[in-house]
Formats: C-alpha cells, structure tokens, sequence
C-alpha cells in the first residue's frame, strides 16, 4: 500500500494522517487504533489477515468475495448488501463512502492473502446521540477462526474510546446461532426481541436486540484511560 509522508507505522498497524481535524469527543488514542479525524489503517487481526476501510476502488474485490460468500450470507444480511455484480457492488461501497462521509455508517473488509474473506461494519452510527450499530459477515471458509470476535473489539474500541459512544449495539435474527454467540462472548446485554421484524425469503423472523454501555466496556478494562 502507498504511504504519504505523514504515515505512521507501528505493531503491525498503518495509519495514513489527512489534514482535517479531529473532531471526536474522547481524543485517546488505543495501541489498535490512531485516528486524526478519519484515517486510513489497516491492522493484522490474526494470522497474517487485515482490517481495513473498504472503499469503492474495491469494487472488483469485493464483487469477487460477494460470489463466495453470497449464498452463505443472504439469510442473515440486508438484501440490498448482496450483489451479483462489479456495479452492484461498487453502489454497495458507495453508499458507506458517502456515509463515511457524513460520520455515518462505515464498512471494514478482512482481507486474506490479497482477497476479502469478510468484514464487519457500523451499520449505524449516530454521534450526536452517541448509538451506534456494528454488524459482520464472512464467506464459509472464513468461518471458525475467531476474526470476528476480534475485529468486533476493535471496532467496539474505537466507538468507545476514540469517539465516547455511549451505547453499542448488535442486532440479529433470533436463530442465528453464531451471531448470537458473538453478541454474548462480547459480554452484550440482551434489550429483547423485535417480533417479526425481518423478512427473508416470503417469511417473517424475529430479530434479537443486544447492546453495551460504554460504562460496562470500561469496567472490563481499567488500564483504559476514559
């Protein structure tokens, strides 16, 4: 990846610098994340594989891990996120750069040996109220190793510390066993149930509300600095 002259590399971690401001209420920096308002990183997870912003130039790539992961995923994800094609895919991209943007929504890929296996992402995210939504997605043979436990932590993190959110969120359908696994190995809260709330396939499911506070995040972590 090309580095400007303000890059910074450290512990496996890059961050390219942009001009503008920070503009976070918590300006703490962790040993996983650095931001100077938004950045450019990528950090190793686990065995060689990366997080990283997906931005539309990725399109291909991701066109290309969406034909992987596709059918794994289409019970469990928005049904605008699923793409069959390069233009689909870049609109998908485009819709998080243009959020991104707007310190909305963002989207994060994992990538393996140069291909996205997966990603996770903040479905929702709302500073003035301090909520936020994170959400994932791997292709199968992804599955298993523990990426999305960390990369979850990463981004759970960076809410909390970088931009004091107040509350995290992880919203799934009430049979999705892993993701409810994930929410519960994150040590998040169940709110309740939204009954028939999500539609796939001519059917109506369940979807499960989880959640933490940053106070109960804090609590787990004491040499974090608040």
């Amino acid at each position: 990846m090309r580095r400007s002259r303000g890059s910074r590399r450290r512990a496996g971690l890059v961050v390219l610098s942009r001009t503008r401001p920070r503009n976070h209420q918590h300006p703490v920096a962790t040993k996983h994340w650095k931001t100077f308002g938004e950045t450019m990183f990528e950090t190793v997870v686990r065995d060689g594989v990366v997080l990283k912003p997906l931005e539309t130039w990725h399109a291909g790539a991701f066109a290309e891990h969406m034909s992987r992961a596709r059918d794994h995923i289409r019970p469990w994800v928005g049904p605008t996120f699923v793409t069959d094609t390069v233009e689909g895919a870049r609109a998908t991209l485009q819709r998080y750069a243009t959020a991104t943007a707007n310190d909305g929504a963002r989207i994060y890929g994992l990538w393996d040996d140069g291909k996205i296996v997966g990603g996770v992402m903040f479905v929702m995210f709302d500073p003035v109220w301090g909520i936020c939504e994170i959400g994932c997605w791997l292709e199968p043979d992804a599955v298993g190793g523990g990426l999305i436990i960390r990369s979850v932590e990463l981004l759970m993190e960076w809410a909390f510390v970088e931009r004091g959110m107040s509350r995290v969120e992880w919203r799934c359908r009430t049979d999705n066993d892993r993701s409810v696994a994930v929410a519960q190995r994150l040590r998040m809260r169940s709110d309740g149930v939204l009954r028939s709330s999500w539609v796939y396939d001519d059917r109506r499911y369940d979807k499960e509300v989880f959640s933490i506070l940053r106070a109960e995040w804090m609590s787990t972590r004491p040499g974090v600095a608040q």
